[in-house]
């Protein structure tokens, strides 16, 4: 959490907001400055703050976008292109506001790291109550090569054989099929309560193996990962906990939610069960998913 959705959401509101605007100053709170002076990195990783200051400073954001569950700023001067890369790992959020005084939220407004003060009159705050996440200026993507390694967004024409061609493969054909749709080199952005509510939609209990899946089955539980995920884009993302979007604003996913975090199943009003699954809480129901 943020997954997919609702870092989607995060991506379509700031996008308006920040695209053409430079970045005049960069300010980092002190959880990140002693982070690095006792050499533990709090929120800013893989280089220095100086040198993060120095890949984004006086650039110009040219392009925003969102691969999985991280968020791409593209920033650019008359010399060279750079990335800010996000993912936002529990807790993390962007807000773009005018003043940090401007964000509502108290949990969020205490708990600011970077603020990014833009030419256009407003700042890009990323805050983080758990500082799970990570903010990284990159000359390249070939600087972070795990995220080269991401499946194709759910939602395009090759990521279901991309799909099927991963999960048959040695690593994932004897894992227990939850494990594999929250791999992001399998599918794309789908984490943990989305797949608890794909695996309702599709009848399929979390804990059996792929290689016990037929072929039907295995194509059902990818279209209601699919569906699920533009669900949950449609509806703002699911707001639970400390998730709001760039404008404070919470989703509303959460109350379309059937098995993840109810005690009751929302198809078949039958008791909801739990069990750990790739370290990660799973909600079933035995009576909807076999």
């Amino acid at each position: 959490m943020p997954e997919l959705p609702e870092v989607e959401s995060v991506k379509r509101v700031i996008t308006p907001k920040i695209l053409g605007a430079t970045i005049q100053k960069v300010t980092f709170s002190d959880k990140v400055k002693i982070g690095k002076e006792i050499g533990k990195e709090t929120i800013v990783k893989g280089t220095s703050l100086e040198l993060f200051k120095e890949r984004t400073e006086h650039y110009k954001i040219a392009s925003v976008y969102r691969r999985s569950k991280y968020i791409f700023i593209e920033i650019e001067n008359e010399q060279d292109n750079k990335i800010i890369m996000c993912h936002f790992g529990m807790t993390g959020a962007f807000f773009t506001v005018p003043d940090l005084s401007n964000i509502e939220i108290d949990n969020h407004r205490k708990h600011w790291h970077v603020i990014f003060e833009l030419d256009n009159g407003l700042q890009l705050i990323y805050t983080d109550i758990r500082r799970f996440g990570e903010l990284r200026a990159l000359d390249e993507l070939t600087e972070y090569p795990s995220v080269l390694k991401i499946a194709p967004e759910p939602f395009v024409q090759e990521a279901y054989e991309y799909y099927l061609d991963k999960i048959t493969s040695k690593k994932f054909i004897n894992k227990p099929i939850k494990v594999g749709i929250l791999d992001h080199t399998v599918i794309a952005g789908c984490g943990n309560i989305y797949a608890c509510e794909a695996l309702l939609r599709a009848g399929v209990l979390p804990t059996r193996t792929i290689k016990d899946l037929n072929q039907e089955e295995r194509k059902n539980v990818f279209d209601e990962v699919v569906n699920v995920l533009q669900e949950g884009i449609d509806n703002g993302g699911s707001s639970i906990s400390d998730y709001y979007n760039a404008d404070g604003e919470k989703g509303t996913m959460q109350d379309k939610h059937n098995i993840y975090g109810k005690k009751v199943c929302g198809q078949c009003g039958g008791p909801v069960e739990q069990k750990v699954i790739a370290t990660r809480n799973t909600h079933y129901c035995p009576n909807c998913q076999k």
